[in-house]
């Protein structure tokens, strides 16, 4: 009698770091030859429990070093709980259970929640890593993604047609402590659009389509420099994890260098204890130099493997690119090239880094940056503005949006000069730039015109230190004029509209005499004016219409 097993196959795809190149992981599906043994595991969890053990020997018997994916149904676990079956079949293959993750799948309709999480919290006591797999094309709840609290959440591809979605993704995920990663891709649109919106990790057949033996190389196409925005703390470290290679605190020094020797794209291992914590680092090129000298083997190969290593440099996977130099900064010269371990909450190793990715990136991102800042004032232009505008609307962050500039600027440069008129802008840029604390950002867009993004409460302060000034070029006074906007959430669908609401509020102020200020609300007619005086009847321009009631996304 032929059993399930006798026709099934197994396929890996990768998971793919799209910044670094790099293949975070293999997601194992089952291929049967016949039949629809997935329909069957969906109402056995019994079968799909013997699914996913399977996934993880046919992994073992490809001797594959890479982190590994495993699918389980959701009402699989909330029927059979911790799945100890799972737990053994990883520790007899020889691997660790926080290399494993468990992609949960739908349907959760009808799924039993507190079992559900009750199983999810034992397999994270055992180790296991746990990601939330089909969100956006299943029928997972918000609260229950909120409460799994995933380490990665999978989103379908198809939703990189709807963006705002996808970043209100990266920005619960970045809440959450999870990755994000988008899944079937297939084109290099879809994979720009994924970088754009925050994913930072992706599968599908642009990079490498499953196949019966691991793939060794996959296909990521070249960034374009819009993918290269990152914010002025640093891009994070979780855009540059690497799979790690580990083995146990107790490994032999001959067993490290089977492992080497045996993977040439490993440039190091980490020595872990029973908890995953990393005890010592093993770099590749002393190591195996130490192994070749003259009696290196005799003298090491039955050895532990530790007495070859050094204290390992580890940062937490919320650290920044930039906090990762400063750990690989302190110590010996020697050092600068190894790996660097990054830990969760718990100190379990979750991958490495490489200096070369972190390097590569942060020099990419400042020649970015450089090449959007103003020469006059050295400030970023409007792109970097309106993408942090679109980043809040996203986020769901009530903000301020102003737009000042220096009024009859033309009057100035012919009356003092350009030189003067030039001084007079850096000037402005200098005090907006002081004045903008916490989280606002200022932009200078061209000619005498600034942008400023703050959070509503930061505006008055803002506002005060530029506006109460006495400014003059060539000895002739000058006056400014700024028009903000308030945005509450839901009341602008981009910056787009946030811009629209700006311009009838601009003419608003360069209708008042003296330094000028007027405040406008996103969806609500009419303004305030906070500071100007208005002209009298014989000096004053027809009226401009005012306020900004926010279209419909797609609308006028």
């Amino acid at each position: 009698m032929h059993s399930w097993t006798d026709t099934l196959r197994f396929a890996f795809q990768p998971v793919v770091n799209p910044t670094t190149g790099a293949v975070a992981g293999l997601e194992i599906l089952a291929r049967p030859e016949t039949g629809d043994i997935l329909a069957e595991a969906r109402r056995d969890p019994g079968l799909d429990c013997r699914l996913a053990v399977s996934a993880v020997r046919a992994a073992v018997r490809k001797e594959t070093l890479l982190p590994l994916f495993v699918n389980v149904f959701a009402g699989t676990l909330a029927d059979l709980g911790g799945l100890p079956s799972l737990h053994d079949a990883v520790r007899e293959s020889g691997r660790l259970p926080w290399e494993v993750t468990v992609d949960v799948c739908p349907p959760y309709t009808h799924v039993p929640q507190p079992a559900l999480l009750e199983a999810v919290a034992v397999l994270r006591r055992q180790g296991f890593r746990i990601c939330a797999d089909g969100v956006g094309d299943g029928d997972v709840p918000l609260r229950l993604l909120s409460d799994l609290a995933p380490d990665l959440v999978k989103l379908d591809a198809s939703l990189l047609a709807r963006p705002a979605v996808v970043r209100s993704m990266r920005t619960l995920c970045d809440e959450l402590g999870a990755l994000l990663a988008v899944e079937g891709v297939e084109t290099e649109g879809q994979c720009a659009a994924a970088l754009a919106a925050g994913a930072q990790l992706a599968q599908g057949e642009l990079f490498a389509p499953p196949a019966r033996l691991p793939a060794a190389d996959v296909y990521v196409p070249p960034r374009s420099p819009a993918d290269l925005s990152v914010p002025r703390s640093g891009p994070s470290v979780r855009e540059f994890v690497r799979p790690a290679a580990l083995l146990p605190a107790t490994a032999s020094a001959g067993q490290v260098r089977a492992l080497l020797t045996g993977s040439p794209d490993v440039s190091g291992v980490l020595l872990v204890d029973s908890a995953g914590v990393p005890v010592r680092s093993v770099h590749r090129s002393r190591f195996l130099l130490s192994m070749s000298g003259r009696y290196g083997h005799a003298l090491y190969a039955d050895r532990p493997a530790a007495k070859l290593g050094d204290a390992p440099r580890t940062v937490g996977v919320d650290a920044t690119a930039w906090e990762v130099l400063d750990v690989v900064a302190v110590g010996g010269r020697d050092r600068t090239s190894d790996d660097v371990a990054v830990v969760d909450e718990y100190g379990r190793c979750v991958g490495v880094v490489r200096l070369a990715d972190l390097v590569r990136a942060l020099a990419e991102t400042r020649v970015e940056e450089a090449a959007g800042l103003n020469p006059l004032t050295r400030l970023p232009g409007s792109d970097a503005i309106t993408g942090e505008v679109d980043r809040r609307i996203a986020a769901g962050r009530p903000f301020a949006l102003g737009w000042l500039d220096i009024d009859h600027f033309k009057q100035v440069n012919d009356g003092a000069g350009f030189a003067a008129g030039d001084e007079l802008i850096r000037a402005v840029g200098r005090a907006l730039q002081q004045a903008a604390t916490g989280s606002a950002r200022v932009g200078h867009i061209g000619g005498d015109d600034f942008l400023v993004l703050a959070d509503p409460e930061g505006l008055d302060p803002l506002a005060a230190a530029v506006l109460d000034t006495p400014w003059s070029a060539g000895g002739l006074p000058v006056t400014l004029s700024l028009a903000t906007v308030l945005c509450a959430p839901g009341s602008v669908a981009d910056h787009r509209q946030a811009a629209a609401c700006l311009a009838p509020l601009k003419k608003a102020a360069k209708a008042l005499r003296g330094a000028s200020w007027v405040l406008g609300r996103a969806g609500v007619p009419g303004h305030e004016t906070l500071r100007g005086v208005t002209p009298t009847p014989a000096q004053s321009p027809a009226p401009a219409p005012t306020g900004c009631v926010a279209a419909e996304p797609g609308g006028r």
